[in-house]
C-alpha cells in the first residue's frame, strides 16, 4: 500500500502551473487525472503490443486478446460480478444506459408503462429513457428528493406499481455528492419484481462496489471517472438477462453465423461488442483498477473524509456561501452558490488562481429546477487533493465574496 504522502506524486499533470499559479485540480467529478502507472501502461501497449484482438493467429494478436480478456476479468473481480461474461465494454456509462434502454426496455415497454428514476439524475439517466418512452407510449416518472438532496424512500416506494417496468437511479449524485441507499432501493424494487439499473459513474472512484451484494440487475460506470482512459465504459448485467436481450449494434465479432438469409448472434459479452473495441482503453482501465486496489479503500476513505470535513467546515464559516446538497451520507463533492455572484464568474475568477472547478447545471437541469437554482459552482475532490488546496480555495472564495459584496 502506498503512503498517503506519495499519492500526489503519481499524477504528473498536477505538477504544473496554470495562469502562473500551481494547479489545484478540483474537477474530479467531471474526470479524474491519470496516474503514471496508467500512462505508462498505455504507452507500453501502443508502442510494443498493439494489435487487433480475436481470430488473429500471430503473436501480437493473441497477446492483445489475452490482455483484453484479462481486463474484463479484472473489472468483474473489482465489482464482484459472478461471471466475466457479465461485463460489457462500451464507450462510457452513457452508452451503457442507452444499451439497456434499447436492448432490454424497448421490447418490454407498452403504452402506459413507467420507468422510475429520481429527481437527482444526470441527463444520461433521464434522456435515454425519455427517448424510448416517446417511441412506445410509456413514461418516465421521477421520485422526489428532500431539500437536503436525499431520495425520499417513502415516496420512492409509493411510486412503484404494476406499470413500473424498470427502476434506474444514480448511486452517487454528480451534482450533490449524495450517496443513495442503493441496496435498500434495490430490495424495495425487487420485492415488487421490478429490475434495477444503477448509474455508478460517480461511485466507483470513492467506494467499493459489490454488484452481488447490491443485488442490482445492471450497473454502469466510466473508465475516466476512476483514473483510467476516456472513451471506455462498463455495463454489468446479470447473465440470464443479457443473453435474452437483442443486440444493440450489429457488425463483426458479435456474430456466430452470417448469411444473406439471416444472422445468429454470440452470447454475452460478444453480442454487445460489435466491431473493434477500445482495446487500449480496457487495458488502461485494468491498470487504473490495479492502482486503486493497491492504494486500498481504507486509505482512500480516510483521505477523502479528512478533505470533505475540512472543506465543509471552512466553507460553512463564510456567510455568503450556501452549500447545496447536505446529505448525511455523501462523497467529497461540494456544490455551492455565493450571494450576487454567478457560478460561472466564480469559476472564472478561481481559474485565474490556478483553481479548476466546474460551474453550471452539471447535466442535471431537473435537479437544479427542483432546488430553485439555475447553476452551482462545484468543487469535487479525490485522494490526491490536499488540505492546503482546500485552504487556498477558501481564501480565494473569501476574496470573491468581498468583491461581490462591495
Amino acid at each position: 500500500m502506498k503512503e498517503d504522502t506519495d499519492l500526489r506524486k503519481d499524477f504528473p499533470i498536477l505538477n504544473q502551473e496554470i495562469n502562473g499559479k500551481p494547479l489545484i485540480y478540483l474537477d474530479n467529478a467531471a474526470t479524474t487525472q491519470k496516474p503514471q502507472a496508467v500512462i505508462d501502461r498505455l504507452s507500453d501497449f501502443l508502442s510494443k503490443e498493439n494489435a487487433n484482438i480475436h481470430r488473429g493467429v500471430h503473436y501480437l494478436s493473441m497477446n492483445a486478446t489475452t490482455l483484453y480478456d484479462e481486463a474484463r476479468t479484472c473489472v468483474a473481480n473489482f465489482i464482484n460480478a459472478d461471471h466475466d461474461d457479465e461485463i460489457i465494454f462500451v464507450r462510457g456509462a452513457t452508452e451503457a444506459i442507452n444499451l439497456v434502454a434499447r436492448s432490454f426496455c424497448n421490447e418490454r415497454l407498452e403504452p402506459g408503462d413507467e420507468i422510475l428514476i429520481t429527481e437527482m439524475e444526470h441527463h444520461a439517466n433521464i434522456v435515454p429513457w425519455q427517448l424510448i418512452a416517446g417511441e412506445n407510449g410509456s413514461r418516465v416518472v421521477p421520485a422526489p428528493i428532500t431539500d437536503e438532496g436525499e431520495t425520499d424512500l417513502d415516496q420512492f416506494e409509493s411510486l412503484l406499481n404494476e406499470r413500473t417496468k424498470l427502476v434506474a437511479f444514480v448511486h452517487v449524485s454528480n451534482a450533490l455528492g449524495t450517496i443513495n441507499p442503493a441496496k435498500e432501493m434495490v430490495e424495495i424494487a425487487h420485492r415488487k419484481g421490478i429490475p434495477v439499473l444503477i448509474d455508478g459513474a460517480q461511485a466507483v472512484a470513492h467506494q467499493e462496489v459489490d454488484v452481488q451484494d447490491l443485488g442490482c440487475d445492471f450497473y454502469v460506470f466510466s473508465s475516466h471517472k476512476i483514473f483510467g482512459p476516456d472513451g471506455l465504459g462498463v455495463l454489468y448485467g446479470r447473465k440470464d438477462l443479457l443473453n435474452k436481450m437483442t443486440p444493440y449494434q450489429g457488425g463483426g465479432d458479435m456474430i456466430e453465423i452470417v448469411s444473406f438469409d439471416g444472422t445468429t448472434f454470440r452470447p454475452s459479452p460478444e453480442r454487445f461488442e460489435a466491431g473493434t473495441p477500445n482495446i487500449s482503453g480496457a487495458i488502461g482501465l485494468k491498470a487504473a483498477i490495479d492502482y486503486v486496489t493497491n492504494i486500498g479503500w481504507e486509505t482512500i476513505h480516510k483521505k477523502e473524509s479528512l478533505l470533505m470535513n475540512h472543506a465543509n467546515k471552512l466553507l460553512g464559516e463564510i456567510p455568503s456561501i450556501k452549500l447545496v446538497g447536505t446529505a448525511e451520507n455523501k462523497v467529497p463533492v461540494l456544490s455551492f452558490t455565493i450571494d450576487s455572484a454567478h457560478p460561472h464568474d466564480i469559476a472564472t475568477i478561481l481559474d485565474t488562481k490556478g483553481i479548476a472547478v466546474r460551474a453550471g447545471h452539471h447535466c442535471a437541469q431537473p435537479l437544479m429546477k427542483r432546488l430553485g437554482l439555475s447553476a452551482t459552482t462545484r468543487a469535487s475532490l479525490t485522494f490526491y487533493n490536499t488540505v492546503d488546496e482546500i485552504n487556498q480555495l477558501t481564501e480565494t472564495l473569501k476574496e470573491i465574496c468581498a468583491l461581490f459584496e462591495s
